[in-house]
């Protein structure tokens, strides 16, 4: 049982630390264009492959 008073204040801590972690990733705006991703997949550039001299 001695081992809970190490464990809750890591597991707290690091539940903080996740906690930080995705509001800091709200503000620095990784979540801004949601759709982007999927439709660059879709476009052509760069698909044609280099030619050789």
């Amino acid at each position: 049982m001695s081992v809970l008073i190490y464990l809750i204040p890591l597991a707290l801590f690091m539940g903080a630390l996740g906690i930080g972690a995705f509001l800091w990733s709200l503000e620095s705006g990784q979540y801004d264009d949601l759709e982007g991703a999927s439709w660059r997949i879709l476009g052509n550039e760069g698909d044609a492959p280099d030619e050789e001299q």
